[in-house]
């Protein structure tokens, strides 16, 4: 955002609104960096974190108006869960892959894997009255559309990444994870390279855009 810096700067935008359904994210962002003296250039890449886009795009969802089958409410008496969240999971779902107390571990449409396949209650009005937010039905798509609007509003070719915490395998916590991206590579392939000592890299993928994503989380 400066051309007289080198390498890799993390700048959060701090001082954002609490975004609601049909907001302007690309807008409010411009706003965060005019407020530091700062203009996007080539080559900045924007993290947008999940939740403010599903705020975006209405993906909002009252628990109390979920219909329940009978394999959520099986899933419910296996993992304690409340059966319209177990409901709204599997919808979003390709599979399960895990249930157990307090457990609920499946496949998302998108290909991620994620508890509860992503839904969440935190951090949104209405939360501890049933209100959950879903992720973005195509978060791609979310990141190209913004990735447009920023450069239609600067003409900066920038990248946008679309980002929430996930956990991981086998490992306690959660990290920054790209659920959708635009204008970046995701996944650098790197077989077929020479390393240090010359032998060639048989299977060797970096997944820069999470890696992005880790930054920021």
């Amino acid at each position: 955002m400066d051309a007289n810096d080198e390498g890799m700067r993390v700048i959060p935008l701090r001082g954002m609104k609490l975004f609601d359904h049909g907001d302007d994210i690309a807008e409010a962002a411009l706003h965060a960096l005019r407020r530091r003296g700062l203009i996007l250039r080539d080559r900045d890449v924007i993290v947008v974190a999940q939740k403010i886009v599903s705020k975006v795009e209405g993906r909002r969802r009252d628990s109390a108006d979920v219909p329940v089958g009978d394999r959520a409410l099986a899933l419910a008496d296996i993992t304690g869960k409340p059966a319209a969240l177990i409901q709204l999971a599997l919808d979003e779902a390709q599979e399960v892959l895990r249930a157990a107390p307090n457990v609920l571990i499946t496949r998302h449409r998108t290909g991620h894997v994620a508890a509860n396949s992503g839904i969440d209650a935190s951090n949104i009005a209405g939360g501890d009255a049933g209100q959950v937010l879903l992720w973005p039905e195509d978060p791609d798509r979310s990141a190209r559309a913004l990735r447009d609007a920023f450069h239609a509003r600067t003409g900066a070719r920038v990248a946008v990444v679309i980002a929430d915490s996930l956990g991981r395998a086998w490992r306690l916590g959660t990290i920054g994870t790209a659920i959708g991206v635009s204008g970046c590579v995701a996944l650098d392939d790197r077989c077929g390279e020479a390393d240090l000592y010359g032998r060639t890299l048989q299977a060797t993928w970096v997944a820069v855009a999470d890696s992005i994503a880790a930054q920021v989380a």
